[in-house]
């Protein structure tokens, strides 16, 4: 059964090469990045992973094209530096 939600545009600030590995990810698996975000965070409130070990093995490829060297340690230690870098 399909549930009828309501959406709304937003203007969320991430990690340049974050996003790449997120939205080649969503073409990869045929989604818009909102769904795709949606999928992994529905998932990531009741303690699931979101990704199969193969989309994983997906992902850790798209981090390197993108030279993403950024974990889940990370997470809380971001902040903005220069941008010319």
């Amino acid at each position: 059964m399909t549930k009828a939600i309501q959406r709304v545009q937003t203007g969320v600030r991430i990690e340049k090469r974050l996003l790449k590995v997120l939205k080649a990810l969503a073409e990869q698996l045929d989604l818009s990045l909102g769904d795709l975000l949606e999928g992994m965070t529905l998932h990531c409130f009741e303690g699931k992973t979101p990704f199969s070990d193969k989309t994983l093995s997906k992902i850790q490829k798209l981090k390197d094209v993108y030279e993403l060297d950024l974990n889940a340690a990370d997470s809380h230690k971001l902040h903005e530096g220069d941008s010319h870098g």
